[in-house]
């Protein structure tokens, strides 16, 4: 490092672009080295693929066969983040079921259970069962209402769930309680470029447009699918190359199953049905994505592929009510001529010098399985370039609010609450969930939704802690709305509380309840059925009642 460089005055070490799972992740790696770190994200935390994912910490099956060693690290990892991370964790056992007559049906069932029994040699690594083997009889009493017709039989295996919104949040929250700094909303206009070497950004606020300029030592842009436009605005066109696939998921209104299901796509691409919580996903699609980014659409071409999918194996899915759509730009390493699902979802540190630009990384492909460990690889290389030398510590410190478990039902009896407030303000909060409760007033202890358990003092918490700036921030940080009640119960009440919070004058309250009700029913309407379609006259009476 130049003698120059290194006497500049800057307003941080590194600046990070984007806020998704891999940018907050290298925040608090950062943090925790004593690295000053900015972070800014045109949108909101996780408001790309980290929060719109199937949300597992999985262990990387799909490579076992070609590259064994990325399913030992994938579970290795999984292991860590389950350490540092108790509080949001969460065991998703999966079935595979095995369908077919003959021979070759028989050899797949064979070789499907030897593909499992290999990947029980690395469920240690991180807490997972050895797989199990079925009759159809034993699967159908795991899952009633299962499709047995035709089946051979049905494997199980294990997987981890977390919440990709949840997880950014708690990384942003450590990044900035060691010293960074984190703004959404605020979009980079330009890498600044000075003689060959990244010296900052400009930057500008989208809710107020103040724009400013920050200077770092070292820019690293961690923008996932939008890496190639980021790269762009340092004058690197075409050097970040990457192939958006699109994923989208289906939240049904009850949990359908204790388990996962596996399934098969009318293309025999392999999609699935989770439990989450009270609801269900099911995912997901893989397609090539060629729209806006900030404003993916969600087809109902894309809800039936999913739908006819699990239903050929469970057919009372149809039972349930879809109550939303989620959908994210899994930033795809590119490949030409390749099927989706063939696109490797490795990860690669790109060094900007070679383009000419010293001081610059991009950080692209990747997962949310394995953000902590590329996390720790883009750290390191920023270390070295800083010449420092503290290790990496993000596998063993545990994660805000991971540090011990909490007695929720104990908890729950002291404030007079449900369990099920307490228990989902656990998940998401963990052990700083018993401080956030004691330090609030009985007042603000209260649900902000008669349907689903949101506090009014965890909506101001996250304002006030977490970076919240608008309600949807506060939907993805706390599942606001993301109920069956789609927010007509609880929109106006919590922008009530975050208006008190964040000075919003009347007419912004009932702008940003409105806009919170519109994104929720943008996310049903590709879905709605007949048993849908009957509760929209009450999102229209709230708008109405709204004036908006």
């Amino acid at each position: 490092m130049g003698v120059e460089l290194a006497r500049r005055r800057t307003d941080c070490d590194v600046l990070i672009l984007g806020g998704g799972v891999n940018g907050t992740g290298l925040a608090r790696d950062l943090g925790l080295r004593g690295i000053r770190a900015c972070l800014v994200e045109r949108n909101d935390l996780a408001f790309g693929a980290s929060g719109n994912s199937s949300g597992m910490i999985h262990g990387g099956p799909r490579y076992l066969t070609s590259h064994p060693s990325v399913t030992r690290a994938s579970c290795e990892d999984s292991g860590f983040v389950q350490r540092i991370a108790p509080h949001m964790i969460f065991r998703i056992p999966f079935l595979f079921p095995v369908y077919g007559a003959g021979v070759r049906a028989r050899v797949r069932f064979e070789a499907a259970d030897a593909f499992f029994a290999l990947y029980d040699e690395f469920q240690p690594l991180k807490r997972g069962k050895p797989h199990a083997r079925l009759s159809p009889e034993e699967a159908r009493r795991l899952v009633p209402g299962l499709n047995t017709e035709r089946m051979l039989g049905a494997l199980t295996f294990d997987e981890w769930g977390i919440n990709g919104a949840r997880l950014c949040a708690a990384n942003a929250l450590d990044a900035l309680e060691h010293g960074a700094t984190v703004k959404v909303h605020t979009t980079c206009e330009e890498v600044l470029v000075e003689e060959g070497r990244a010296l900052g950004a400009r930057v500008r606020d989208l809710l107020t447009g103040e724009t400013w300029t920050v200077s770092a030592r070292v820019v690293v842009n961690a923008t996932g699918a939008w890496g190639p436009i980021t790269a762009a605005l340092a004058g690197l066109p075409g050097r970040v190359k990457l192939r958006p696939g699109k994923g989208v998921h289906l939240v049904l209104d009850r949990a359908i199953t204790d388990v996962a299901v596996a399934a098969q796509a009318i293309d025999g691409r392999q999609i699935f049905l989770e439990p989450w919580g009270d609801t269900a996903l099911i995912g997901t699609t893989d397609d090539d994505c060629y729209a806006d980014l900030d404003d993916l659409p969600v087809t109902a071409d894309e809800v039936r592929y999913l739908l006819e999918g699990v239903e050929s194996v469970l057919p009372r899915v149809r039972d349930a009510k879809i109550i939303g759509t989620t959908v994210g730009a899994r930033p795809t390493l590119y490949a030409y001529g390749r099927n989706e699902d063939d696109l490797s979802r490795e990860h690669e540190l790109l060094d900007h010098a070679a383009d000419g630009v010293k001081g610059l990384y991009s950080m692209v492909g990747g997962k949310l399985a394995s953000y902590r460990m590329f996390a720790e690889e883009a750290a390191d290389q920023v270390a070295r370039d800083l010449e420092v030398t503290r290790p990496c510590s993000t596998h063993t410190a545990p994660l805000p609010g991971g540090d011990r478990p909490l007695d929720v039902p104990a908890l729950a009896a002291r404030y007079g609450l449900s369990f099920a407030a307490v228990r989902r303000l656990y998940a998401r909060h963990g052990s700083r969930a018993e401080a956030l409760l004691g330090e609030a007033t009985a007042r603000g202890r209260r649900s902000v939704c008669p349907s689903d358990p949101v506090l009014a003092c965890e909506v101001r918490y996250v304002i006030q802690r977490e970076g919240a700036r608008t309600l949807q921030d506060v939907s993805r940080r706390t599942g606001l709305a993301q109920g069956p009640c789609g927010g007509v119960d609880c929109a106006l009440a919590a922008a009530v509380v975050a208006g008190g919070e964040l000075g919003w004058t009347g007419a912004r309250v009932r702008d940003e309840a409105a806009g919170l009700l519109r994104a929720r029913r943008r996310s049903r309407l590709p879905a709605l059925g007949a048993l849908g379609a009957r509760g929209e006259p009450t999102v229209d009476a709230a708008l109405r009642a709204l004036g908006r």
